[in-house]
């Protein structure tokens, strides 16, 4: 899932993107697919949207560090290629509770973010999967800076006030 950035301009308001298409795999229609959720989330059955269209997930196939996924009515080298870039969407109220301290990408994005000491920092805009562990890009008053998702930075996450507060580590933030 290295280096790919999830921007939500291109979601409907009530989905949520658990996967995007990264290419075309073999002759036959299957996708190449960047996780955005859970595994469980992209399993045989589900139905998922791309752009207006519905899809059932036929097949899928953990390799190494990708996923290749069959979606019904998908057919075709061709036809899956001219999916690459597009978001494989679900309801959102169709996924599962994630345990407690665990979020979904898109509950991330649009947090505003501050630091322990009660600055206001800027909003998060987008995550992005580093391999190790996401990042999350933020733009703000003092510019723009990623911060590693993880518990050393990232102390508190409060959905319903929708705020991050982050311990800044020596040099993370662009006015250090």
């Amino acid at each position: 899932m290295a280096g790919s950035n999830l921007h939500t301009d291109e979601i409907p308001e009530g989905y949520v993107a658990i996967g995007r298409v990264i290419g075309a795999h073999g002759l036959r229609g299957d996708l190449k697919i960047e996780p955005l959720a859970p595994e469980s989330c992209l399993q045989p059955d589900v139905r998922v949207l791309i752009g207006d269209s519905q899809h059932a997930i036929e097949r899928f196939q953990h390799s190494a560090n990708r996923v290749i996924l069959k979606l019904s009515g998908i057919d075709g080298r061709q036809r899956a290629q001219s999916l690459r870039g597009s978001y494989l969407q679900v309801r959102e109220e169709t996924l599962e509770p994630l345990p407690e301290g665990q979020y979904y990408r898109f509950q991330i994005i649009g947090l505003n973010v501050r630091s322990t000491d009660g600055r206001g920092l800027g909003r998060i805009v987008s995550v992005i999967a580093t391999g190790a562990n996401d990042a999350y890009e933020v733009e703000g008053p003092i510019g723009a800076f990623l911060i590693p998702a993880t518990a050393e930075v990232v102390t508190d996450i409060d959905l319903a006030s929708r705020t991050m507060t982050i311990d800044p580590l020596p040099g993370l933030l662009p006015s250090d």
